[in-house]
């Protein structure tokens, strides 16, 4: 992973950093083999700073992590969920770019 902002959601963290968080959490589901998922990750990590303070934005390996992709029905990837308050706000799936996520994330930071 790259980036000072990215943090690394697991099975054994995704309680606490994510349903548990004080602020937005924006998740990328990803896995090592998926090529979308490898062209987006430079968008991912500008968002992360772009919005560092406001939103915890993070990637998950659904190949490590599947319980957490399984209860969230991930069925294709990328896919990336926002959560407010422990709850799923948005969810975007396919390759996107930064003003897709930005126009998603705006709103939550205000």
């Amino acid at each position: 992973m790259a980036g000072a902002n990215l943090v690394e959601f697991t099975d054994g963290n995704f309680q606490s950093e994510v349903l548990n968080a004080d602020k937005p959490v924006m998740v990328d589901f990803w896995a090592e083999w998926c090529m979308p998922c490898k062209m987006m990750l430079p968008t991912i990590t500008t968002i992360a700073d772009k919005f560092a303070g406001k939103v915890k934005v993070g990637k998950l390996n659904i190949d490590n992590s599947r319980d957490v992709a399984v209860k969230f029905g991930i069925q294709a990837i990328p896919t990336v969920i926002v959560f407010k308050g422990g709850q799923e706000v948005a969810r975007v799936v396919g390759l996107k770019n930064e003003a897709e996520f930005s126009k998603v994330l705006e709103p939550l930071t205000k």
